[in-house]
């Protein structure tokens, strides 16, 4: 068994970044039972990090601490999904036509950027989704509003517990590629009405890949 090597500075902010990717992998499923022991004795650390790396990870939602028997992944349901795709329509959509009208013509090059690196990986679900969340956060950093920043980063984190499996839904990376393109459009265009329903239904579209 190897040991993962981590610096000492802030470890256990390391520690939940380690436990992060794993949940997100799904190397670390819903409810999932995380094993304390087992987990410090792979990381080569005390369990004191450990702890307070799975308070980071509950604060986020990607934990769930049960009385009396620990720290599991946490289990996302239909109406969890479904909570957690409305508030990110709401904001995002805002996101989106503020960066309609307030972006400078270079700001607009940096998701076109973004939308052709997407073209490319159509072939590639993780790849696709990636980049897919790259563009979604410099939309956001566009919009340049720190508060909805946070509350976003959050929501897609808890998103990640069950998002990833709509894009290996047959055709739905195409279909999000096509939303993509129409949410571009109309940025472009200086369409903020267009650009607010273009990503509403990107969203709503993506609800339904990840539910039925």
């Amino acid at each position: 068994m190897s040991v993962i090597t981590l610096a000492p500075a802030a470890l256990y902010q390391q520690v939940a970044e380690q436990l992060r990717q794993q949940i997100f992998q799904h190397e670390l499923e819903p409810g999932t039972w995380i094993d304390e022991l087992k987990i410090a004795q792979e990381f080569g650390i005390s369990r004191t990090p450990l702890r307070e790396a799975l308070k980071v990870l509950a604060a986020e939602g990607l934990v769930t601490m049960k009385v009396r028997r620990g720290a599991y992944v946490t289990e996302v349901s239909t109406k969890d999904v479904r909570d957690v795709y409305h508030l990110l329509a709401l904001l995002e959509s805002d996101a989106a036509a503020v960066v309609a009208v307030t972006a400078s013509d270079a700001e607009l090059a940096t998701l076109r950027a973004l939308h052709i690196e997407l073209e490319a990986q159509v072939g590639d679900a993780q790849q696709f989704f990636a980049i897919n969340e790259r563009f979604h956060m410099r939309l956001l950093a566009l919009a340049n509003n720190r508060w909805s920043d946070q509350v976003v980063a959050d929501l897609r984190k808890v998103m990640k517990l069950n998002r990833h499996k709509s894009l290996f839904k047959q055709g739905r990376i195409e279909e999000s590629l096509s939303e993509h393109a129409a949410i571009l459009q109309a940025l472009l265009a200086r369409d903020a009405e267009r650009a607010r329903q273009t990503m509403q239904l990107h969203f709503a579209n993506g609800l339904t890949a990840t539910i039925q």
